[in-house]
């Protein structure tokens, strides 16, 4: 069972949670703010954090950029009044794991727990410390990116994102693949926030003059390859 602390401003929406994932046996903490979230998860260890976005004061995003911030690993996952692809990519820059679109099925949020979870906690595909691609490394422990030999700079959605496509080089990857093993979860079909990802990544690591290596496979997914391979 897990130790959850839920930073949620709604007492009706944070009361719910605690019940409800109580009586699954989980140990739950509340915080009403921010702030006290904030506090909260400096003070203790859990093994997940929920976070509502909009808040007064320190809101979700901000939480959990500070979380960040200050290397606390922890799976966040976001809970959101807002849906759309542009409010998803700013809470995943800002280091959450997943999010939910309010109002949602306590069903639904205890399968992304799951998930979370599963992938915080399961065994790592494959132990290469050094992934390569011609003139692209990425090196697994360090979380470093480098083409040849400048460093690239990535967000923490955008390394899991290379890490994926590195560990599958030369494979066409559908948009649904990769939804799955980066993000984990089942996100709606209809958001485009693998393009959105696909195309932040295509920036630094294709920039010119480097030899294009990550390709549109026209309604298939992506390929990382070499271009003559």
């Amino acid at each position: 069972m897990l130790k959850i602390l839920v930073v949620e401003d709604e007492p009706s929406v944070a009361m719910l949670l605690q019940k409800g994932l109580t009586e699954k046996g989980h140990t739950i903490s509340l915080a009403p703010d921010g702030k006290t979230g904030l506090e909260m998860a400096g003070r203790s260890q859990f093994d997940l954090l929920i976070l509502d976005i909009m808040m007064p004061g320190m809101n979700g995003l901000e939480l959990c950029r500070q979380l960040r911030a200050r290397k606390d690993s922890t799976p966040i996952l976001m809970l959101t009044a807002l849906g759309s692809t542009e409010n998803v990519v700013t809470g995943l820059d800002n280091g959450a794991d997943d999010y939910l679109t309010k109002p949602f099925k306590f069903a639904e949020l205890e399968a992304r727990i799951r998930a979370l979870v599963r992938r915080n906690t399961g065994v790592e595909p494959e132990t290469v410390p050094t992934l390569v691609l011609a003139d692209l490394s990425l090196d697994t422990v360090t979380k470093l990116a480098y083409r040849d030999g400048r460093e690239i700079v990535l967000t923490s959605t955008e390394y899991r994102l290379l890490e994926y496509l590195l560990r599958n080089q030369r494979k066409v990857l559908s948009r649904m693949d990769i939804l799955e093993n980066v993000w984990g979860i089942d996100f709606n079909i209809s958001t485009n926030v693998v393009d959105v990802y696909i195309n932040y990544l295509r920036k630094k690591i294709d920039a010119p003059p480097a030899a294009k290596l990550l390709h549109t496979m026209v309604g298939m997914g992506y390929v990382l390859k070499e271009s003559n391979a």
